[in-house]
């Protein structure tokens, strides 16, 4: 392999790479002053906030024992981010909530 070659290479390798980091701002930049992607900011993480707790809850069984730790977890961050919105602590104390009842307390 000559050198010419290999420094072929890493120019465009480094063309590409540039390219594909550059390319979606370019893209978005028009997008941003759109009232569609203004809209599904504003609403997206609360949907997908709702769409993970389903699924994570869909076969949960409410009548055994086991399911105490998610439920309290769940109740636990629902509360602090009524109370405080503040999504990272909510977040923070449900996962804390359910560690601790799931292995210390819940524990067979």
């Amino acid at each position: 392999m000559s050198d010419t070659y290999a420094v072929v290479a890493v120019l465009v390798t480094a063309a590409v790479t540039w390219a594909l980091r550059a390319l979606p701002f370019a893209a978005l930049a028009p997008l941003r002053a759109s009232a569609t992607v203004r809209y599904l900011g504003a609403r997206m993480p609360a949907g997908v906030m709702v769409i993970l707790v389903v699924y994570c809850l869909r076969d949960l069984p409410v009548t055994e024992s086991r399911a105490v730790a998610p439920l309290a977890a769940l109740a636990v961050a629902v509360g602090l981010h009524l109370r405080l919105r503040n999504a990272l602590l909510s977040i923070l104390a449900g996962t804390a909530v359910h560690v601790a009842l799931a292995s210390a307390v819940l524990a067979p």
